[in-house]
């Protein structure tokens, strides 16, 4: 055996060795963490806890977490955004102030410079780097990084030198290089965040997790200091919903997401900033335009044709795709909404070998039918905003919505009577699905943590349960198998034997709880798991 394949299999070895370990101090708390593989599950509901507030009002803009804290000439609103390598960053901040009113002022972009001086040590910020946007608010300010080393600490001061007006010392963590054996520590999963008490508390709860990445998939809130604690930290990648449309009296649509946020379209070869993809060590994430063109014909799907084949899947062995309405979804509101969607871009994950996951938790399942090789959706969508938890399935007597019920804000109506099973000929189920494992209204955010190229652990943190080290919350360990799902592997119509074995006595997966994932409400976030 060669040198080089010596060390590959020590390599392998050892991170086999690495996530057993990992493994077995999880299941310290007693019952295994089930897996992907010992699926498909029986469909759980738990019903909301009506002892619970189902929401809250949002903040009032005098609450400290929204107050202004700075004056007008220094930045506030600090973020952090990935480009498509770990050797850029954006920075984007904003400086003046908002107005409203009548007659309203637009600020001149031409009086302050964006400036953001950095360095690998702290106090010693000697590189600096210019950019700007303008925007009717604030001035927005968006400078890109360039030259970093991977997995490297940076610390860097933003604003106008020549006010003077800089911020104080922040400090941000490169990704690693794409590598099979090289992940971020965890990466936070937020949809539906909101402006409320109970947005604040997910906020808190993802801070005390310290991921080295966060996914906000839709309905994005940006006012004054309420996300800087978080995004001036750790970069926050976004992709657009229904909340950012806001039509302006001109027509104009998105106009706060295309201006506010820093996005890699352009290094990821895509003409849009609804749809881009960037690496984060050993992943490959796809973040998916629901309120832009995604038919076959179209534009993002024929970049989504191409970001798949560019894909080095020997190098990013684990691809994550997001988008803000789920595909499935047994609740009564935003019930099929996104078919249309579904029907046209599902496919092409499935046939480049990607499976997606989007939370309610579903089991595997392509075209409404469950597959072993098919995605595992999980919908999450309950960050917290003002819009409450839906509490109401589809199947519930008297929920079933009529398909005009929940029209999209894009896209036309392409409502489905299933073809076989239970509800053969009909639009909904009696009782919950069998492709849906377990929903519950919750608020709360999710922690996805790659072990390995085989092995990624998701993990949900509800807002109403006492935030504890020891007790990470509800998990199940999401099991990456290609050799089981290659084109010529069969496919089941129905419930599906277990494909192959159980993984190795070696690395026996032990957890706190055999109860894993809750559910959220309207986003999702899709995990390619090849």
């Amino acid at each position: 055996m060669e040198a080089r394949e010596v060390l590959t299999h020590l390599i392998a070895i050892l991170a086999l060795a690495q996530a057993a370990a990992m493994m077995a101090v999880m299941g310290e708390g007693g019952g295994a963490i089930p897996t992907t593989l010992d699926g498909p599950f029986e469909p759980v509901t738990r019903r909301f806890d009506p002892s619970l507030r189902m929401g809250s009002d949002d903040l009032p803009m005098d609450d400290p977490r929204l107050k202004k804290n700075v004056t007008s000439s220094f930045p506030e609103q600090i973020s952090l955004a990935l480009s498509s390598d770990p050797s850029s960053m954006w920075v984007s901040w904003i400086t003046g102030d908002a107005q409203i009113g009548k007659n309203v002022t637009l600020l001149d972009p031409s009086s302050v410079t964006s400036e953001v001086w950095y360095s690998t040590e702290s106090g010693n910020q000697l590189s600096p780097f210019e950019g700007l946007l303008n925007y009717t608010s604030g001035i927005i300010h968006h400078v890109r990084l360039e030259g970093l080393k991977s997995a490297t600490t940076y610390y860097f001061k933003c604003g106008d030198s020549s006010v003077p007006a800089m911020s104080d010392e922040y400090s941000f963590k490169t990704m690693p290089s794409p590598s099979p054996n090289a992940y971020p520590t965890c990466i936070a999963v937020i949809g539906d965040l909101g402006l409320t008490s109970n947005s604040s508390t997910t906020i808190d709860h993802v801070i005390k997790n310290d991921p080295a990445l966060v996914l906000m998939v839709g309905d994005l809130t940006y006012a004054n200091q309420f996300m800087e604690p978080l995004t001036s930290r750790m970069p926050m990648m976004v992709i657009e919903d229904n909340h950012e449309i806001e039509p302006q009296v001109d027509g104009i649509t998105f106009q706060s997401y295309l201006t506010r946020f820093a996005i890699p379209s352009e290094e990821s070869h895509s003409n849009s900033s609804f749809y881009y993809s960037f690496n984060a060590g050993g992943i490959h994430f796809i973040m998916l335009g629901a309120y832009v063109d995604y038919n076959t014909t179209g534009t993002q799907y024929s970049w989504l044709m191409d970001d798949l084949h560019r894909v080095n899947r020997s190098l990013t062995p684990w691809v994550v795709a997001a988008w803000h309405p789920p595909w499935y979804n047994s609740y009564n509101s935003h019930y099929q909404e996104f078919e249309c969607m579904r029907q046209e871009m599902e496919a092409l994950l499935i046939n480049t070998k990607s499976i997606s996951c989007s939370m309610a938790m579903m089991n595997r399942v392509y075209s409404y039918t469950l597959d072993p090789c098919g995605p595992l959706y999980i919908t999450i969508g309950d960050g917290g905003n003002i819009e409450k938890v839906d509490v109401d399935f589809a199947d519930d007597p008297g929920k079933c919505p009529k398909p005009e019920d929940n029209k999209p804000e894009f896209g036309g109506l392409c409502p489905l009577n299933f073809s076989n099973g239970p509800a053969k000929g009909k639009f909904c189920w009696s009782k919950q699905p069998e492709w849906s494992a377990y929903r519950e209204s919750s608020f709360g955010h999710g922690i996805l943590k790659i072990v390995n190229s085989t092995y990624a652990l998701w993990t949900w943190h509800g807002n109403q349960d006492a935030y504890k080290e020891d007790k990470p919350g509800n998990q199940i360990f999401i099991v990456r198998r290609p050799e089981l799902c290659s084109p010529t592997v069969k496919r089941s119509s129905s419930r599906w034997s277990r494909v192959g074995t159980r993984t190795p006595s070696s690395t026996v997966i032990l957890s706190f709880k055999t109860m894993w994932l809750m559910c959220l409400l309207v986003a999702s976030v899709g995990i390619a798991v090849r």
